[in-house]
């Protein structure tokens, strides 16, 4: 099974176009693509966990935050990818495929990885 993601509001669209010129079957939306423009952190992490989606994300600090909360809450959490900003597109671009690649689909709940992967 395919992964599928989320891009929060705030995500590089730089990254998210080169995503779809590298793999145009990426099962990607953008916060701004569902409705949740303006939406909280909570909001936006309850969405993509009722919808089984990946969030990838700049927000290191809040997103974070949030994330694990919802983690010490036993809530679902779909896994959020934090994207170092710093990061040149390509190896951000390489990374986030080389999750949805090599993952399964829920080999990954309820964590945080942190792009670049090492």
């Amino acid at each position: 099974m395919m992964l599928r993601f989320i891009a929060d509001e705030n995500f590089d669209n730089g990254i998210i176009e080169g995503l779809f010129q590298r793999k145009a079957d990426i099962d990607l939306v953008r916060v701004q693509d569902v409705g949740l423009r303006g939406e909280d952190d909570p909001a936006i992490l309850e969405w993509a966990a009722n919808e089984n989606r990946i969030l990838l994300t700049h927000d290191i600090h809040m997103m974070t935050h949030f994330a694990y909360e919802r983690v010490r809450n036993g809530q679902f959490m779909p896994v959020v990818l934090e994207v170092r900003k710093s990061l040149s597109m390509g190896v951000a671009i390489e990374h986030i495929i080389l999750v949805d690649e090599c993952s399964f689909d829920g080999e990954l709940e309820n964590k945080v990885i942190y792009i670049p992967i090492k």
